[in-house]
């Protein structure tokens, strides 16, 4: 355990960091420290950095960044961004990215109409395709992914009743054929939300921003809101979003 906690502390510094580093700096031999970064990779506390040659902090570490309030490279790029779609909406934006099964809020922005509700707190989680930012993290995922995704999370919608898997299939489709996902009243009763996937240089989707608003609010603005979000979602991905590399071997 004391290896582990010695990686990740070394982790914690700006960019990534080498295995030679990594390895000097815990007094580690690179055998071994390689093999405990495998095993957090495979658990999405480390990733491969995008040029395959160093390592960084992975999204459960970022869940638990968000949760302690630290910043994060990925919540940089994204707070621009927030802070624009809040002003646009009058909403409440959120930042989300994928944590095995599940969604997490990792940051947020209320504008100047925003609804209050428990599941929008920076760090909740929810099944990925329970709501617009998980849904959009789960959307534009391969086929296959998305039905052993759903195979796993079916046993977790019991508190969902309006999004069994029949519904999130049907919101996947809809979502690939309009763009953006929109969901209303599916979730919680008259609140509903838009998203889109941000995704990195290798095309893979690595977060969602979403736009959480009462589902009447929403409805009337729909095209503008998906046009804003999708222009955001492009901007970050401009500026060059980390790659999702979890779980892949050195």
């Amino acid at each position: 355990m004391q290896k582990v906690c010695a990686l990740l502390r070394a982790l914690a510094a700006p960019g990534p960091r080498r295995l030679s580093e990594l390895a000097a700096e815990t007094g580690l031999n690179k055998v071994t420290a390689l093999r405990i970064l495998d095993t957090l990779a495979q658990e999405g506390f480390v990733a491969r950095a995008p040029d395959g040659r160093g390592w960084r902090p992975g999204p459960e570490s970022l869940a638990l960044a968000a949760g302690a309030g630290r910043p994060d490279d990925l919540r940089a790029l994204a707070r621009p961004s927030l802070v624009r779609l809040a002003e646009i909406s009058g909403d409440t934006v959120l930042l989300s990215v994928r944590s095995g099964v599940e969604a997490v809020c990792v940051e947020r922005e209320t504008g100047s109409y925003p609804i209050r509700a428990n599941y929008l707190d920076i760090g909740s989680r929810r099944p990925l395709g329970v709501g617009a930012g998980s849904l959009a993290l789960l959307a534009w995922l391969p086929d296959r992914e998305v039905d052993a995704i759903l195979g796993i999370v079916a046993g977790r919608l019991e508190a969902y009743p309006r999004l069994g898997l029949a519904a999130i299939r049907e919101a996947v489709a809809a979502a690939r054929a309009r763009g953006y996902v929109v969901l209303l009243d599916r979730v919680v009763d008259t609140m509903g939300a838009i998203g889109v996937p941000v995704r990195d240089p290798g095309g893979r989707t690595v977060a969602a921003l979403s736009i959480a608003a009462l589902s009447a609010r929403l409805a009337a603005r729909e095209a503008m809101l998906a046009e804003a979000l999708r222009r955001e979602a492009d901007l970050m991905e401009r500026e060059r979003v980390p790659a999702d590399t979890r779980g892949r071997a050195s």
